[in-house]
C-alpha cells in the first residue's frame, strides 16, 4: 500500500514541480543538458560502456554529496583497483565538478526520475552489483526495485535533520518499510543512529562511522596559491584583513555588507568576499552591494581591479573556488545558519586554520557543530548583533583567531578515517551478498 499511495501521487507531485524545473533549465544553463537521462534515456555510447563490465552503482545529490562520493570511490580503488562505478547526480554544479574527477572507468549520469518504468528501465541497463546512497536520499521505487533484483542497498555519510527527522517520524509508518530494506546504514553521529533506531531501523543495519567530510577536507584542501591568484583579481594582497561569507543565503549578504561598512572605519584595511551558495543569485547580491556604494569586483565577469585600484568587494559567483579562498580569510562566516535553517559545510575552512563562524541554525550539522563548540573550535552567535559583536573582537585580536583556528584544524586531524570505515562496511556487505546469493 505505501507503494501504491507513493506512485499515485508522485505523477501529481512532479506536475506541480515542472514550471520549477523548467526555471531551472532557464537559470542554470546546464541543467538542461542531458535532462533526458532523468528519464533514462541513454545514448548508445553510454549503453557501451555500461555493458563493458560490472558497476556499482553511487548516487549523490549536489556538490557537497558528490566530494563523498568520489572520495569513497578513491578509497575503495585503494583495496581493489579493478572496481568500477556509476556515478548519479542531481545538479548540473554537481555534474561539472564529477566530470573533472572520475577516474576513466567510471560513468556518470543524471539520476533517474523514481517511478516505475523509468527505475526498471535504468536498473536494467546498469545492472549494479551495489546500490549506494549519500546522506540522506531514500527512494522508495528505488529501493524496492534494486532489493528484488538481488541488489545490496547501503547508505553512507548518512544524516538526519530536525526536520527530516520529524517528517520521518510522524509518517514513519510509511518510511519504516522503506528503512527496513536498506542493508547498511553508515551514519555520520550518535544523534543519526538514535533517530534511525527510533524509526524501527534494526540496530545491527546502522553504524555510526563520523563524518565522511573531514576526510574529504583533509584530502583535498584549498590552495592557497590559488586563493591569492582569485584575491589579486580585486586588488587585494596578504596585508588585508578578509571577512569572508562562504555559502551564504539571501539575506546574510546583506547583514555582512551592513557589518563591512561599519567596521572598515576601524578596520581600512578590511576587505569582504562574498560567495553566494548558489551563483545565479549574483544579481540579487550585485544589487545589495550597489546599494551600499561599494566598489567591487565580479569574478563571473572576468574582469581585474586596475592598479592602483582597491575594490571593498569580491564577488565570488563562480563554482569550486570557496575551498581555495578558505585559506586566505581572516575570518569566515558560514552560511545558511543566519537567515536561513539547515547549515553549510563548516569543515572545509575549519582544515585551513581559520575561525570560523555561524549562526544559529545548524540543524543539518548538529553533531558537527556540537563537536567544535565543546572543542572551542568555532563561534557560534544568535543574532546579528552578536554576530557584529564576536567579529569585531575576531578582528581586532589575532591570538584570539589564532587559537580558535588551531583548535579546528587539530580537531578535523582527530576526525579522519570515515571513509576507510565505511568502505570497509561495503566491501563486507557485497561480500555477504554474494555469498547469500550464491548460497
Amino acid at each position: 500500500m505505501v507503494y501504491v499511495v507513493y506512485n499515485l501521487l508522485f505523477p501529481v507531485i512532479l506536475m506541480v514541480m515542472l514550471p520549477y524545473f523548467l526555471l531551472r533549465m532557464c537559470r542554470r544553463g546546464g541543467y538542461a543538458k542531458g535532462f533526458m537521462q532523468r528519464l533514462g534515456c541513454y545514448d548508445a555510447v553510454l549503453k557501451i560502456r555500461l555493458r563493458e563490465r560490472p558497476r556499482i552503482w553511487i548516487h549523490a545529490v549536489s556538490v557537497g554529496e558528490t566530494y563523498v562520493a568520489l572520495r569513497f570511490m578513491e578509497e575503495w580503488r585503494l583495496t581493489e583497483p579493478g572496481v568500477a562505478f556509476v556515478l548519479t547526480v542531481n545538479t548540473s554544479t554537481a555534474r561539472a565538478l564529477a566530470e573533472k574527477s572520475l577516474a576513466p572507468a567510471d560513468v556518470m549520469v543524471y539520476f533517474p526520475l523514481d517511478f516505475p518504468p523509468v527505475v526498471a528501465r535504468v536498473l536494467r541497463l546498469i545492472q549494479p552489483r551495489m546500490l549506494v546512497l549519500t546522506e540522506c536520499e531514500f527512494w522508495p521505487n528505488l529501493i524496492r526495485m534494486a532489493k528484488s533484483r538481488g541488489i545490496p542497498v547501503m547508505l553512507i555519510n548518512g544524516r538526519l535533520s530536525d526536520r527530516s527527522f520529524r517528517g520521518y517520524y510522524r509518517y514513519r509508518r510509511l518510511f519504516t518499510p522503506v528503512l527496513g530494506l536498506v542493508d547498511k546504514l553508515c551514519v555520520q553521529g550518535g544523534q543519526d543512529l538514535e533517530r534511525y533506531l527510533k524509526l524501527g531501523v534494526d540496530p545491527a543495519r546502522v553504524q555510526a562511522t563520523g563524518s565522511a567530510k573531514y576526510d574529504v577536507a583533509l584530502k583535498e584542501p584549498g590552495s592557497p596559491e590559488k586563493a591569492a591568484e582569485i584575491l589579486g583579481t580585486a586588488g587585494m594582497t596578504e596585508s588585508d584583513l578578509i571577512l569572508l561569507g562562504g555559502s551564504t543565503w539571501p539575506g546574510e549578504e546583506d547583514v555582512l555588507l551592513d557589518y563591512f561598512v561599519k567596521a572598515r572605519v576601524a578596520h581600512p584595511e578590511l576587505k569582504l568576499v562574498l560567495v553566494p551558495r548558489h551563483a545565479e543569485r549574483r544579481d540579487d547580491v550585485v544589487a545589495a552591494i550597489g546599494r551600499r556604494k561599494l566598489p567591487f569586483i565580479q569574478r563571473s565577469r572576468g574582469t581585474k581591479a586596475a592598479p592602483g585600484e582597491h575594490p571593498d568587494v569580491l564577488l565570488v559567483d563562480t563554482t569550486g573556488e570557496l575551498k581555495h579562498l578558505y585559506t586566505a580569510a581572516t575570518v569566515t562566516f558560514v552560511g545558511k545558519s543566519l537567515t536561513e535553517h539547515g547549515g553549510q559545510n563548516i569543515i572545509e575552512p575549519a582544515v585551513c586554520g581559520k575561525p570560523v563562524v555561524v549562526g544559529p541554525n545548524m540543524e543539518n550539522f548538529m553533531d558537527i557543530t556540537r563537536e567544535f563548540k565543546d572543542a572551542g573550535a568555532l563561534v557560534q552567535v544568535s543574532s546579528v548583533s552578536e554576530l557584529d559583536s564576536i567579529l569585531d573582537r575576531l578582528l581586532q585580536d589575532e591570538s584570539l583567531r589564532r587559537e580558535y583556528g588551531t583548535r579546528a584544524s587539530a580537531l578535523v586531524s582527530r576526525n579522519r578515517g570515515s571513509i576507510k570505515t565505511t568502505v570497509d562496511a561495503a566491501r563486507q556487505l557485497r561480500r555477504d551478498n554474494t555469498i547469500r546469493m550464491t548460497a
